[in-house]
Formats: C-alpha cells, sequence, structure tokens
C-alpha cells in the first residue's frame, strides 16, 4: 500500500457521541424499554464524542418509559472500528446492545480496512446527527474535460468521494494530497487548489468568507440540503458511470455526511426499535429547542435509517470503490 501523505481519517471528525458509566434513567412513559442497556461508544474518553453523548442520555433519560440502567463502554479510537466490531459480535437483537456509529467507521469497512471486520447491513437506525458537504471551488463549475486541483486529504479519508464526484461528472481532477479539512478549506482560499470539500458546521458563511463557490452536494438525488437550498446534488448533475460506481459514490458520501448515528442491531424487533426511538424523540426536541449551528441536524428515526442504509452498499457497490481507489489514486487497502 503507498503511503498517506496526510493526517488520518481522525481529523475529519467533528462530532460525535461518546462516553459515561452507569447512569440511571427515568422518565416519563413513551414506551417499554428494557430495564437495562449497553451503549457502546468510539473513544477517548473525554472526547467529542463524549460531550455529544452528555445531552443524548440526558433526553434518553427524559423520553424513557420506564428506569433504565444505560451503562456506556468506551472503545478504541474515534474513528469507530474498534467499537464497531464488539458491536457485531456482541450485540443482540434484544434491544439491550447500542453503538454510536460514525460514518468513519462505515468508510473503513467500505475501503476494505482489514481492521474492519462488521457488517453495518441491516443495522436500525434510531436517531443521528448529519452534517453538510459541498464541493465548492474559486469560480463556476468547469466543463467536462477541464482539470482542477482538488485539494484532498487522502485515498482513506472521507472526501474522497468527492473526487469520484468529479470524475462521474468527467471532470479530470488533479489530486493535491495531504489537505484535510481545514487544511483543503485554506489551500482553496489561498489558490493552491481549486476545488475542496467543506463539510459541518456553518457552510455558507465560510463559503462566503473565502469567496468560494458551491458546484454541488453530496446529498442523494433529489434532496436539496437546507443550509444549501439552491445547490443541487450531485446525483442531479449527472448520469455517468456504472450502476455499481455511483452506488459506491453515494455510499461514500453517505459516511461524509454522517458524523454519528445511534443504532441497534440487525433483526431487533419492530416494538423494541419504536421504543428506542420514542425516547430519542425527547433528544429531537430538545435539541431543535436548543439549536444546532448551521448545517448540523438531528435527524429522527425514519431519516436516519436512510442515511445508515446508503452506508451499507451492495458488494458489488463497495467493490466498485475500492477497484476505483487503486485504478485512480494507485490505492488500496492493507
Amino acid at each position: 500500500m503507498h503511503a498517506r501523505p496526510g493526517p488520518s481519517r481522525r481529523d475529519w471528525l467533528r462530532a460525535g457521541l461518546g462516553a459515561g458509566a452507569g447512569l440511571v434513567l427515568t422518565g416519563p412513559a413513551r414506551a417499554m424499554l428494557p430495564p437495562s442497556a449497553t451503549l457502546l461508544v468510539p473513544g477517548p474518553e473525554g472526547g467529542a464524542f463524549a460531550r455529544l453523548a452528555e445531552r443524548l442520555a440526558g433526553s434518553l433519560a427524559r423520553g424513557a418509559t420506564t428506569a433504565l440502567r444505560l451503562s456506556h463502554s468506551v472503545l478504541g479510537g474515534p474513528d469507530g472500528v474498534t467499537a464497531a466490531n464488539r458491536f457485531a459480535t456482541a450485540g443482540a437483537p434484544d434491544g439491550k446492545t447500542l453503538l454510536l456509529l460514525p460514518g468513519a467507521a462505515a468508510l473503513a469497512r467500505l475501503i476494505g480496512d482489514p481492521r474492519a471486520r462488521f457488517d453495518p447491513t441491516g443495522w436500525l437506525a434510531v436517531c443521528a446527527v448529519q452534517g453538510t458537504a459541498v464541493v465548492a471551488g474559486r469560480d463556476a463549475l468547469p466543463p467536462p474535460g477541464s482539470a482542477p486541483r482538488f485539494a484532498l486529504g487522502g485515498p482513506d479519508m472521507p472526501d474522497a468521494a468527492a473526487l469520484l464526484g468529479l470524475d462521474l461528472l468527467g471532470l479530470q481532477a488533479s489530486p493535491v494530497l495531504g489537505l484535510p479539512p481545514p487544511r483543503a478549506e485554506a489551500a482553496l482560499a489561498q489558490g493552491r487548489a481549486e476545488a475542496a470539500v467543506l463539510q459541518g458546521a456553518d457552510v455558507p458563511a465560510r463559503l462566503q468568507a473565502i469567496g468560494a463557490r458551491p458546484w454541488f452536494t453530496l446529498d442523494p438525488a433529489g434532496i436539496r440540503d437546507p443550509a444549501l437550498p439552491e445547490v443541487p446534488a450531485l446525483a442531479d448533475l449527472t448520469g455517468w458511470g456504472s450502476p455499481e460506481l455511483r452506488g459506491a459514490f453515494a455510499a461514500a458520501a453517505a459516511c461524509l455526511r454522517l458524523p454519528a448515528a445511534l443504532v441497534l442491531p440487525a433483526l431487533t424487533p419492530a416494538d423494541v426499535v419504536a421504543a428506542w426511538r420514542g425516547a430519542a424523540q425527547r433528544w429531537l426536541e430538545e435539541e431543535a429547542r436548543q439549536g444546532w449551528a448551521p448545517g448540523l441536524r438531528a435527524l429522527p428515526g425514519a431519516e436516519a435509517a436512510s442515511l445508515v442504509a446508503a452506508i451499507a452498499p451492495p458488494p458489488a457497490a463497495a467493490l466498485a470503490y475500492r477497484e476505483w481507489l487503486l485504478r485512480r489514486l494507485n490505492w488500496r487497502a492493507d
């Protein structure tokens, strides 16, 4: 494998859910929940995931049906691979084990990282956080055949999805490696790159601050990001590429847009899923009152389910992404 020129996937993690231990939760009735449960959380202790977890745990307490002992187990690093591996082996479909799943963990699985020994297919979303992701340039979107310099963190990082998107538009972008967010944004502002991904909070203000023009978002076809309602999704601009390669783009783009999702194991009974989603409704209500930074949104179960399903594409799409990484960037996972 070629050496990765730049920081690891950890650099793009901005938000998530984290850790505590042995919280006794009580709240008004909404739906029946197990008397105790374990939440598996990516590390580190006291990190960004942990800070958001405190709010989630408190809201679950107020939305829970009955008294609930929720124990948190912090595992591994912020890419979430270690926690997801544990969830895949220890999580029974009884509603007693949940996982905070970052998009970075799903990306590791997508690119064939040998550490990722889990399969998220069928995992059931309780709620999630979604972020804006847009490809922007110093000028207007160039015509097919153009070769803009594109700021890229590395082949195994989420912004590689945008490079694939440019390929699907018929552009011949030249990757400038070693520029993950926010260095990519600075490179765009300074003219060292002509295109880059901006993601997370306050994207419209950041675009204005550096004088960049949005080209397309990484949302699904037909979906407009509320923060950028005039900007089309890439899937609305092109039909190029094989169905497998377009599926690969959709999966990688979903990983980029997903800071974290709260999930249950596959085959968890529908009434148990509904119970957890009912408890999480209090979190959604309280987060709406407090307000997120523009570009970050809390998603209820149904919307979160679509996003979680997108990060687990069919094997043919995953293979297409790995083959594209090898062909385009001369890279493959060990």
